[in-house]
């Protein structure tokens, strides 16, 4: 179904959720893909990472404990007022820092991880 909906898409949304995907599969080859409230991407590894929301002018990545992540780079640059969840905003044209990106995922899964075991 996330296939389809980046076919759906057919425009820079469409480009953007797919490489963001790829970046999250790089990350973690070991990631879970499902398709949730009504046409959500989610992606789990021992608990949510992020999803992986389109709207009319942008495409938003939000990690589910993204407050407590380390983000050096700085990449949050949305929800960032809330305890938990912490979000990156892709406008149209943006570069991906994709090895910041690809950092921070590990970092979630790290994460999770560590609340399972612990």
């Amino acid at each position: 179904m996330i296939d389809e909906r980046i076919n759906q898409l057919g425009d820079w949304r469409g480009k953007m959720l797919a490489r963001l995907r790829a970046l999250i599969k790089q990350a973690d080859p070991e990631v879970v893909e499902e398709w949730k409230w009504r046409g959500v991407p989610v992606w789990s590894h021992d608990g949510l990472i992020c999803t992986g929301e389109t709207y009319k002018s942008v495409v938003k990545m939000t990690f589910a404990k993204g407050a407590a992540l380390e983000d050096p780079s700085g990449l949050f640059n949305a929800s960032l007022e809330g305890n938990t969840r912490r979000a990156i905003d892709f406008h149209e044209g943006d570069k991906i820092d994709e090895k910041a990106l690809r950092t921070l995922i590990r970092a979630a899964v790290t994460l999770n991880a560590s609340r399972v075991r612990g």
